[in-house]
């Protein structure tokens, strides 16, 4: 298997007020994961088409205090979490969390990449049934990762095809804001990298969610107390996106075929 991000994660210092934008935002349904819990509370695994994409937790009072904000950061899969985080910490990242087991689920760390940016890394329980396939487009599923680095664009795909054998799709010049670098493997593409903007404070993944139109979307989101911060845009592969936050901070992107 490819590493790839396999699943999505929030990190909310109101977890009921989260779900209730985000089920009626990007139309996701949610529901109490049954076994699975983070920092001894309730886990809520976030679903479209009856397939789980993410979940949501509120943070801990170990996190209150450490000021972190609220934030969206993805998974990524590996064949060996003890020796995919080992490799990281080697290549110049760091291990903020585990690696340790999530019963019923997986093992997992929390890492970083050289430039400082958030991720997990996980390796699944096996299954007995293959996980459902949703189309790459459908409304609910993430359509586009981004990564904005400190490290430089270079770099960071220098770190991320050592630890996960992705490499460079092709380049775009974007003049003055530098060059912006598909990325995929096996010959699908699965994002972007590119430098961090001087306004931003740290390097950063960021996730697009596919609904099935922006504009009606962020008709949604602006009445559920969201913010629209940048589009609708048309980008180079016809898509329309916008960039958004919730009402709690967290920021996240909505993408669609059809403006």
């Amino acid at each position: 298997m490819t590493s790839n991000f396999i699943w999505y994660e929030l990190m909310t210092p109101d977890q009921d007020a989260a779900i209730d934008f985000y089920t009626k935002v990007v139309g996701w349904t949610a529901a109490p994961h049954p076994g699975a819990e983070a920092g001894g509370g309730r886990y809520m695994v976030l679903s479209t088409q009856g397939v789980g994409v993410g979940g949501a937790f509120q943070f801990t009072e170990e996190m209150k205090a450490g000021g972190m904000p609220p934030m969206w950061l993805g998974y990524i899969w590996v064949a060996d979490a003890d020796e995919a985080a080992a490799r990281i910490a080697a290549a110049g990242g760091s291990i903020h969390k585990g690696p340790d087991d999530i019963p019923g689920v997986g093992r997992f760390a929390m890492v970083a990449d050289p430039g400082g940016a958030l991720f997990y890394i996980l390796t699944p329980l096996p299954r007995e049934e293959e996980p459902t396939q949703l189309a790459k487009d459908a409304p609910g599923t993430v359509g586009w990762h981004e990564l904005y680095t400190s490290q430089g664009e270079k770099a960071a795909i220098g770190f991320y095809g050592d630890m996960f054998g992705w490499e460079t799709v092709r380049e775009m010049d974007m003049g003055p804001m530098g060059t912006y670098r598909i990325f995929g493997a096996g010959g699908e593409e699965m994002g972007g990298m590119m430098d961090k903007p001087e306004p931003l404070p740290r390097s950063v993944w960021g996730f697009y969610f596919n609904v099935d139109s922006v504009d009606a979307a962020a008709e949604r989101l602006t009445a559920q107390g969201g913010t629209v911060r940048m589009g609708p845009m048309q980008v180079p592969d016809g898509s329309w996106i916008i960039q958004c936050s919730d009402p709690q901070g967290g920021v996240f992107s909505l993408r669609s075929i059809e403006r």
